[in-house]
């Protein structure tokens, strides 16, 4: 339900303060709506985010990304003749300080629709009090399966605008295809819910496309000697080799591979992206690729546009987490210009209804389980660095994907 404000401006500051609201520097004290507008005429939204203490950057990277997008909205006239407002509660990275601050947003500072979080440890309790509540969630960057899920069932007011890690299995796995690839090994960490999630998607999407898992090796992170698998995997000949782990492991892997003549392309997840692989592989991981959620590379006018008006706000340019900032918003934004009214029912009816909304960070549809399905960009290593190759966008909700070249990036 929306919140009025009937008091004077310094009332409204006492209120803010009282709810521990904090912005990150560079994002002024009501960012979100212009001076100007009438008090009553808010839609707010809640964000709860580390944004002091160890997890300060993550939180204050997405917390951007929300301003930038309620400031654009209302710029163009708010939802429904309604301003967007923020109330922002700083989490400083407890578990606890998240739930307290959930707590209140559910109640007393009731929002629209509740923002948030970053880390899994923090979004679950969230999800559950917003759950509980009955208030509409958005987890802008969460992959954790708990955020939606709560055990075999679908929480039916939590949703994230970001997609499961293991959609990056699915989307590797269709980029592979696309590039004739026919016979590919996999070396997973058995110890990693996030490696297992991705070649578990890789492998089923793989072979349902007409593709075949020649061998399928494991390993604990922080092992040094993967040869034993690695010899076993060379013995099957393999075009490709899927290694969705830690970039630490995967500098290992890619060096004791190139060493026992294993001159194929590496595959992995959005966990490579570090400038530490690439300085641990050297030129080992030459010709070989890897999935990522947002690319600030990838050429589509939608993404370059928002780099450089996000870059004019705040002096810097985003990261993904701002970008899942920024589309967390527009499908509040979305939902709550179909929804029937502000409740918290009629919301998370609207949410659950979410298709091919546009964002900066690709076109959202929200599948049966509130999971974000959307693309992914795909980056190849050339050099020490990690150069765009393709966006690999969702067919639709549940479906397959459908790789679009650089030459004709998403819109």
């Amino acid at each position: 339900m929306g919140l009025r404000r009937a008091a004077a401006s310094a009332a409204v500051l006492l209120l803010l303060l009282a709810c521990e609201e904090k912005k990150p520097a560079g994002v002024p004290a009501g960012a979100g709506a212009p001076q100007a507008s009438s008090p009553a005429a808010k839609v707010w939204l809640g964000h709860v985010a580390a944004l002091t203490g160890p997890e300060a950057a993550a939180g204050e990277s997405t917390e951007r990304g929300l301003v930038l997008a309620i400031e654009e909205l209302n710029a163009r006239g708010g939802v429904k003749g309604k301003q967007l407002d923020l109330r922002s509660s700083d989490d400083q990275g407890r578990p606890e300080e998240a739930a307290a601050a959930a707590s209140r947003l559910a109640g007393p500072d009731r929002v629209v629709v509740l923002v948030g979080e970053v880390s899994p440890a923090r979004s679950v309790p969230l999800a559950a009090i917003a759950e509980a509540s009955r208030l509409p969630m958005v987890s802008p960057s969460s992959s954790d399966p708990e955020v939606t899920k709560d055990g075999g069932r679908t929480r039916a007011f939590v949703f994230r605008a970001g997609s499961t890690d293991a959609l990056q299995g699915a989307v590797m796995a269709r980029f592979a295809r696309e590039r004739g690839l026919g016979k590919v090994a996999i070396l997973r960490d058995v110890g990693s819910a996030y490696s297992l999630g991705l070649a578990d998607r890789f492998l089923s999407t793989f072979r349902e496309l007409g593709g075949a898992i020649v061998n399928d090796q494991s390993y604990k992170a922080g092992a040094q000697d993967f040869k034993a698998q690695l010899t076993a995997i060379r013995a099957r000949a393999p075009e490709a080799i899927y290694v969705p782990g830690h970039h630490a492991d995967v500098a290992l892997v890619a060096r004791q591979a190139r060493e026992l003549g294993l001159k194929v392309p590496l595959l992995g997840g959005d966990r490579w992206d570090s400038p530490a692989l690439f300085e641990r592989a050297g030129s080992a991981l030459d010709g070989s690729y890897y999935s990522i959620a947002w690319s600030p590379a990838d050429p589509s006018p939608r993404i370059q546009e928002f780099i450089a008006r996000y870059r004019a706000r705040f002096g810097a340019a985003p990261d993904a987490l701002a970008a899942a900032g920024y589309d967390a918003v527009l499908v509040a934004a979305d939902t709550v210009s179909r929804a029937k009214d502000l409740s918290g029912e009629a919301v998370a009816a609207a949410l659950a209804e979410t298709r091919g909304l546009a964002g900066v960070s690709g076109t959202i549809t929200l599948d049966a389980d509130h999971h974000a399905v959307k693309p992914a960009a795909v980056l190849e290593v050339k050099g020490g660095k990690a150069v765009y190759v393709a966006t690999v966008a969702p067919e639709e909700a549940g479906g397959g994907a459908a790789v679009l070249p650089a030459s004709q990036p998403a819109r």
